[in-house]
């Protein structure tokens, strides 16, 4: 519902499911309003003819304030409702009358509640905290079912209450768990003190976590920096080592049309040139040494100087 006079307070639309869950939140409601005592109790109106038929010492105004909180009570009843069960109270001009019908039809009588209360007591058998659920969500849905039965008649003992929850958390819990079962009597210890010790290591679950997730985000920052840095220097012995063959590195693409025309005149000029019978050697026109006289110990031409 949207809201209740300014209150932070919700009620779910009751829509045949869990009657007893929607009662328990809806009277708290009332409470917070000061008008429980009201849907409770009920208040009796004045007759047509105006005269009051019930505390002759009440005056025309506080008569009038009681109706106007009943009348709230009603509307806040009204509108927690399905449109399908809307019908079932539209005609009750108290809020009282219109609590009772819902009570009487939905509270079931003695055996319907039985039969509801042993489904209770197989669900809260069963219930375990699963693999994905935080402690938290586990203790609400667990505490909702312990409250329903409740309701239908069934009040565990804490020392029940207290060997579910040790026995039904993740196996992560067993540390504590142990240290509970070893230190306390768990017949007499508080179901709240329980809580605050389990809340307390999931706590410390959670600053372990986190602290592990920031230092594997740190060693992957730390690695990739290395590797950044260790690629660097591989770059730069790559480059030293092409400078000291005497090559040049040139990252444009050349032309291949050029190189065939380069390697095409090379093969020509190499044509073009004759070994010299003076010299041994290729080259163009006359031979610089030719006529000159040849060592025949070091096999060199004697220059004149």
């Amino acid at each position: 519902m949207a809201g209740l006079g300014g209150s932070d307070l919700r009620a779910p639309i009751f829509n045949w499911d869990n009657y007893e869950f929607w009662k328990i939140r809806l009277r708290t409601i009332f409470k917070s309003h000061g008008i429980w005592d009201l849907v409770e109790k009920g208040f009796q109106i004045p007759d047509s003819k105006g005269k009051n038929v019930d505390d002759a010492g009440s005056s025309d105004s506080e008569k009038e304030a009681l109706l106007m909180k009943d009348a709230k009570a009603l509307g806040i009843i009204q509108g927690v409702v399905s449109e399908d069960i809307f019908p079932r109270i539209s005609n009750e001009e108290t809020s009282k009358a219109a609590w009772d019908i819902l009570h009487q039809e939905f509270h079931g009588d003695k055996q319907v509640r039985s039969i509801k209360l042993q489904g209770l007591r197989r669900d809260f058998e069963y219930t375990k905290m699963r693999d994905d659920e935080t402690l938290y969500g586990y203790l609400t849905r667990l505490l909702e079912l312990v409250n329903q039965m409740k309701e239908y008649g069934e009040d565990l003992s804490k020392g029940r209450l207290v060997q579910k929850l040790l026995i039904s958390l993740t196996k992560e819990f067993d540390p504590v768990c142990y240290v509970i079962e070893q230190s306390k009597d768990i017949e007499t210890i508080e179901v709240q003190e329980v809580i605050a010790a389990l809340r307390g290591f999931a706590q410390r679950l959670d600053r372990h976590a986190e602290s592990t997730t920031k230092k594997a985000f740190s060693s992957m920052s730390i690695n990739k920096k290395g590797s950044q840095s260790n690629s660097g220097f591989g770059n730069n012995k790559s480059k030293k080592s092409w400078k000291s063959k005497g090559k040049k590195w040139d990252s444009k693409p050349q032309n291949s049309g050029n190189q065939g025309g380069k390697h095409e005149q090379g093969e020509k000029s190499d044509q073009a040139k004759r070994k010299c019978k003076h010299c041994d050697k290729l080259h163009y026109g006359e031979c610089w040494f030719k006529g000159k006289p040849k060592c025949y110990g070091c096999n060199h031409f004697w220059e004149s100087h």
